[in-house]
């Protein structure tokens, strides 16, 4: 669900639950308001969740090749590590 769709679900059970008044035969309109309420809460911090831990993956190399020093005076550590941080905004939501 996206987050767009949770919020249209979160209006729709706003709007049931406080702006309609009418009854339907074993339908109670206000239930069923605050129900899609709840489910819009629930998939709206599932989208922002997903939104803000898939997108972004972090991943730690070491390298332990020796690495020759530039100059005898500074001498360079034996090992390296390197950071690498995706951020991939084209992928679709689930």
């Amino acid at each position: 669900m996206t987050i767009a769709g949770s919020i249209f679900l979160i209006m729709l059970g706003a709007i049931f639950t406080w702006a309609l008044e009418f009854d339907l035969a074993g339908v109670d309109i206000n239930t069923l308001g605050v129900i899609l309420m709840l489910g819009g809460i629930v998939g709206l911090a599932f989208g922002i969740w997903r939104m803000n831990s898939v997108r972004r993956t972090v991943t730690r190399t070491t390298d332990a090749t020796p690495v020759t020093p530039v100059s005898p005076v500074h001498p360079v550590d034996a090992t390296r590590t390197q950071v690498y941080e995706e951020r991939r905004y084209d992928d679709g939501m689930i």
